[in-house]
């Protein structure tokens, strides 16, 4: 069990695998794309996929995350770890209901995207570890209400419980 949690602790300090500014339209281009590089450069497994929990895939023209899943399970040795992924600045219209698959994410980036419709941010009250989340610069954002909205529906008192 000690040796599961500190390899857990050292994918957490490990930098994100950075695929931003990439002008990627489809989540499947991802395999063939290089990530940037960072200062500290991201370990990879034997099997040649990254040892991070971070995922930046902001500044890009998506707009669905069509096989994410079986996109992260080709780049991350632990997808089901994944606490932190950034997809800003891209051109979603709606929250994916795959991110509610990642039970760990306790950060998500979806500022400046296109998403309209208010009730998309009830698929994340799902994901028991979110606390930070982002969603200004999208049109959600000029609904009356939206802030007190987001807070009674994603971060409700159940999850500290």
């Amino acid at each position: 069990m000690t040796d599961n949690w500190d390899h857990v602790k050292n994918l957490a300090q490990e930098p994100p695998l950075d695929f931003s500014f990439k002008n990627v339209n489809f989540i499947q281009d991802l395999t063939s794309e290089e990530p940037r590089i960072g200062l500290r450069p991201v370990k990879r497994s034997k099997e040649g996929k990254s040892l991070t929990q971070a995922l930046r895939i902001n500044n890009n023209v998506l707009n669905d995350l069509n096989d994410f899943t079986q996109t992260l399970s080709q780049l991350l040795e632990q997808p089901q770890n994944l606490a932190w992924i950034d997809l800003s600045f891209n051109d979603l219209a709606n929250i994916d209901p795959v991110l509610t698959t990642f039970s760990n994410l306790s950060v998500l980036y979806l500022h400046g995207n296109c998403i309209h419709h208010l009730p998309e941010v009830d698929k994340l009250s799902s994901l028991p570890k979110l606390r930070s989340l982002t969603l200004h610069g999208n049109p959600i954002e000029e609904e009356k209400g939206y802030r007190l909205y987001l807070i009674a529906s994603v971060f409700h008192d159940t999850k500290n419980g």
